[in-house]
């Protein structure tokens, strides 16, 4: 990336700072994630632009007494037509606010110093709550993993009434519903994801979830397919519906190791209907979980001996 200082005068930014060059290339970086992280303002500009050179020094110089609270990507919309028309770009210099992902507010025209520092001020205190929203995600999570359900739900519904897109949210509202057995429900919570955000691993792993808790196993079964596998080990279906009855039952590790025999055995069987599964279960039990962490690891020996 180019990061010669453009649009005004000052020193040029180093790799990592708080003011860079952006383009098409690395604006879903330097600008959707990064904002993820921190509010992230975005100045489009041009170089025949008269305003975009008295604004762009300020801009600089005020996003560097904000002390890190923001940063600051430039645009040229010449080098980068595309995205000036995915932004609806009609003037310059346009600046854009960007919170978590999204769009929060914008200006047109060089504004003077003084009204830039108060756009910037307040866009520092969107950034601050985002980290309380993100805090309180956690605190939600960590609710569920304690197994306080009730408390759990109740953090992800307060998050949702604020940000009523926000996928960690929405993704720990539904698993709250799936363990208190409300399918319905978890499937209504997991409608209102936004598209964008339905690659979300949390998401995924809800919905993950929301497809075991949709083939209950009936009770009694596991001691009937126990037997049925003690009797032939090489029953694979049988040890297929014993991982999904020991995995309701929350025995993770032992339902992954009854998949992981039949990869080792056959690993093609049923159309690799083992391993299929055994991912469905890293999906649901999320990337963190031990069962998970050990079992990747034992299908990776397996796959790759």
């Amino acid at each position: 990336m180019d990061n010669q200082l453009i649009g005004g005068g000052g020193n040029t930014p180093q790799p990592g700072s708080l003011i860079k060059d952006s383009d098409a290339k690395s604006f879903m970086a330097d600008v959707i994630e990064a904002s993820r992280q921190q509010p992230v303002l975005v100045d489009f500009w041009a170089p025949w632009c008269g305003p975009c050179k008295q604004l762009t020094p300020v801009l600089e110089k005020v996003v560097r007494q904000a002390n890190g609270k923001v940063r600051l990507v430039k645009v040229n919309i010449d080098e980068n037509q595309q995205i000036a028309q995915q932004m609806r770009i009609q003037s310059i210099p346009a600046v854009f606010a960007f919170v978590d992902g999204q769009p929060v507010d914008a200006f047109m025209g060089a504004l003077p110093e003084s009204q830039v520092k108060q756009f910037i001020d307040k866009l520092g205190s969107m950034g601050s709550q985002a980290e309380q929203i993100e805090a309180a995600v956690d605190a939600g999570r960590k609710a569920f993993a304690e197994g306080d359900i009730e408390a759990a739900a109740g953090i992800f519904g307060q998050v949702l009434g604020v940000d009523r897109e926000n996928a960690g949210a929405l993704a720990g509202l539904a698993q709250c519903q799936l363990k208190l057995g409300d399918i319905e429900a978890a499937k209504a919570t997991l409608a209102l994801v936004p598209p964008a955000k339905a690659n979300d691993p949390n998401v995924l792993s809800a919905k993950a979830s929301l497809e075991l808790a949709s083939t209950p196993v009936a009770s009694g079964e596991t001691h009937r397919l126990q037997a049925a596998v003690d009797a032939d080990p090489n029953d694979f279906q049988a040890r297929l519906e014993l991982a999904t009855a020991l995995n309701a039952e929350g025995h993770r590790t032992e339902a992954a190791d009854h998949l992981l025999f039949v990869v080792r055995k056959q690993r093609d069987w049923n159309e690799e209907a083992a391993r299929k599964q055994l991912v469905k279960f890293f999906e649901a039990w999320g990337p963190k979980d031990e069962a998970t962490v050990q079992g990747r690891r034992k299908l990776s020996s397996i796959l790759f001996a």
